[in-house]
């Protein structure tokens, strides 16, 4: 019930309406506001005045010229009443609502009646505080207007519920003051109840007691309404399969529906998608904010443009006029030139308001929209639509991104006149040939002795000339996509030094770059052919690994704590290129199953490898081997490893296959066709092995063979 609170209170007094009538509008209003906010009308304004007079406007007109008559002030959100001649001019009231209340034209004559009842001044105006609308009264006054009983009622019960001591749910006569309140049981208990009915022993020594008043907030937070299943109605939801993404009930994990899936408790997961929507909602409120900012930055633009324009163009026309009859016809053309540069200077700013007030009221949509879902009290509800909205939001975020706040236009005008040198040529005079501004930057030199190549990463280094005098603001760094294709950008900045990752292995690059300032940009700089490794050379990667994995030998060797299958990814993707390595094992107790392989970057880290579809691979014993992707086994073949066995995985992207070794020897067919994308080595042990990597190695020579013969 206290969330209905702000709805029985006086929009004027802010205070629980006293004896309110209802507005033709159907708005409420205290009968004691309602006189505070009266306007006396000249008799000239009033209906009877002007059917008087002739004028032939009814009652029906009447009202739609009164609802012209308004007009905003100063955005505060409540119109008087514009036609009348005696409008207030007295300084006007606020009331702890933010309504503009107006005192009464004139001070009540005296009366033996209440003020309720006292008499209104003829021709008087009344202005809903809510939707603005203004109203002439008639010869009743305010007792024109219909009292809200009902609304009194509501009021009076609110305030005797809230007075109201929560009382005993389980006393059989008289019920008692309740004490404590028990969540689980959602029962308010006495004392004596308590003690009789719910002793601290036992199941029930488990539950939580709680205040009388702490219990009803939490019984009015708690979910009104618990979600079903889908497909067993009769059963609630109680957990979360994070492969299907899903709540799901008992039954359906009883029927194996999800039995190979990793399953969450229902509230655990709520818990988490809450608290990660709500973080990627304070990245986007950052955004907002400074977006807002920017806009206006943008408008302060949008005036000084303007100001500089008219004091550039009043100079102009001075320094033209003292050119007489011989300046006259090249004045025009000067002053078209600063019109377009104006225009287009306009048009560049207001575009890009444009542009950035779409998708700030967009982005503030999406934050209002997730901030009520937030609060929704439903788990099941709010986690079908939690990822997406995640998502979403993170998405929304990353279009904020590098130059999107940036202007686009400076305001300066970088247009000069000087007359003085120029009377006796003044058919050759022109802007590009008075321009005091600084020209465009030296093109930057590449330092060649500075700019390597490792693996798929290239690192360069650039200068301006010696005797350059021009300050370059920054500089572009641009790169093509390795197949002699179109140049794109990959660093804008001040930097004078790059290091590019994520390109393909055994791949040409062609790089080069420019300078720029507030003039323009230079010309690029000779192009540097950059040649990426021909083989990887890579380490397992700690920051992506599962916790439980132990790493030495400078991360090239790796071992488990934990009897389950855990996994461990290398440093280095791959997108392009044949690649093979190898790994051997270093200790094999007990014959368990370790899996190699490939996989995405986000492949499940708590289960075999494989049993996923973010990961392909061959898990192997002592005896066989299987291939397995999406726990789907598949070709199973003899031999297996020992201490001191050597497994090569072949990764090759040109034929989009992966192929298994075993000491030397291809094992079984070749595992997995028809892949592509960005995969990263991959390997899943348990404690009872060991295994060391090596890279950098050549493909093996039968493949080699067989992949040109092929």
């Amino acid at each position: 019930m206290e969330e209905m609170e702000e709805e029985l209170k006086c929009p004027v007094c802010g205070s629980f309406y006293r004896e309110p009538i209802i507005l033709p509008c159907s708005h409420n209003i205290c009968q004691a506001c309602a006189r505070n906010i009266l306007v006396q009308t000249p008799e000239s304004e009033s209906p009877q005045s002007r059917r008087a007079s002739g004028s032939g406007v009814s009652d029906y007109d009447y009202l739609d010229l009164d609802k012209m008559s308004l007009y905003s002030e100063a955005d505060s959100g409540y119109g008087s009443y514009g036609g009348f001649a005696s409008a207030p001019t007295t300084p006007c009231q606020k009331s702890p609502n933010g309504v503009r209340v107006f005192p009464p034209a004139m001070p009540p004559p005296a009366t033996h009646l209440s003020p309720a009842l006292a008499p209104v001044p003829r021709n008087s105006c009344i202005t809903c505080p809510q939707c603005h609308r203004s109203l002439i009264l008639d010869d009743r006054g305010l007792r024109g207007f219909p009292k809200n009983r009902v609304l009194e009622g509501v009021i009076d019960r609110y305030q005797q519920s809230k007075a109201a001591a929560l009382k005993c749910q389980l006393c059989e006569k008289a019920p008692k003051e309740a004490t404590v309140m028990c969540e689980q049981c959602d029962v308010f208990y006495c004392d004596p109840c308590r003690l009789r009915c719910h002793p601290p022993r036992g199941p029930l020594a488990k539950h939580r007691l709680v205040p009388p008043a702490q219990g009803r907030v939490s019984r009015r937070l708690s979910p009104r309404k618990v979600s079903t299943c889908t497909d067993h109605e009769l059963e609630n939801h109680s957990m979360y399969c994070v492969q299907c993404k899903m709540p799901v009930c008992y039954q359906c994990l009883e029927e194996g529906k999800h039995s190979s899936h990793e399953v969450k408790a229902l509230g655990a997961m709520w818990k988490l998608h809450k608290s990660q929507l709500s973080q990627a909602l304070n990245g986007l409120s950052d955004r907002a904010k400074e977006a807002k900012e920017f806009l206006v930055q943008l408008r302060n633009m949008v005036q000084q443009i303007q100001e500089n324009s008219v004091e550039f163009e009043a100079c102009l026309v001075a320094q033209c006029d003292a050119l007489i009859d011989a300046l006259n016809r090249r004045k025009a053309q000067l002053l078209a030139r600063v019109n377009k540069e104006h225009e287009h200077k306009l048009k560049v700013v207001r575009d890009q308001i444009s542009h950035c007030t779409v998708k700030l009221r967009q982005t503030t949509g999406l934050m209002e929209y997730c901030l009520e879902v937030i609060k929704e009290n439903d788990p099941s509800g709010f986690l079908q639509i939690s990822d997406a909205l995640i998502r979403r939001v993170h998405l929304t975020e990353d279009q904020w991104g590098k130059g999107t706040l940036t202007p686009r236009m400076t305001t300066d005008f970088d247009l000069s006149l000087d007359n003085s040198p120029l009377l006796q040529s003044i058919h050759q005079l022109d802007f590009v040939q008075m321009k005091t501004s600084s020209p465009v930057p030296a093109t930057p030199i590449l330092q060649l002795e500075e700019c390597c190549t490792h693996n798929n990463s290239a690192t360069l280094s650039w200068k301006q000339p010696p005797l350059s005098t021009v300050p370059a603001d920054g500089y572009i760094l641009e790169l093509d996509d390795g197949n002699g294709g179109q140049f794109r950008e990959v660093y804008v900045g001040k930097e004078t030094m790059c290091t590019v990752d994520g390109l393909h292995f055994n791949s040409t690059y062609n790089a080069r770059i420019k300078a720029f300032n507030k003039t323009g940009v230079s010309q690029y700089s000779k192009t540097l052919v950059l040649q990426t490794s021909e083989v990887a050379w890579f380490a397992f990667d700690p920051g992506s690994a599962h916790s439980d994995i132990i790493f030495s030998n400078d991360n090239l060797t790796v071992t488990c704590s934990s009897y389950d299958d855990r996994v461990v990814l290398g440093k280095t993707g791959f997108s392009k290129g044949v690649h093979y390595w190898e790994l051997t094992v270093d200790r094999y107790d007990n014959h368990p199953d370790p899996a190699f392989g490939v996989a995405r970057i986000d492949v499940m880290k708590d289960v075999m490898l494989g049993k996923d579809d973010k990961a392909w691979a061959m898990y192997v014993d002592n005896n066989r081997s299987w291939f397995m992707h999406n726990n789907s086994h598949t070709n199973r073949t003899e031999g297996g490893i020992t201490k001191g066995a050597t497994i090569g995985i072949l990764l090759d992207l040109n034929r989009k296959t992966l192929t298994f070794f075993i000491n030397d020897e291809q094992q079984g067919p070749i595992a997995f066709e028809n892949v592509e994308g960005l995969f990263f080595p991959a390997v899943s042990l348990n404690r009872n092995v060991q295994v060391t990597l090596h890279t950098g190695l050549p493909v093996p020579d039968c493949y080699s063979s067989r992949a040109s013969i092929a």
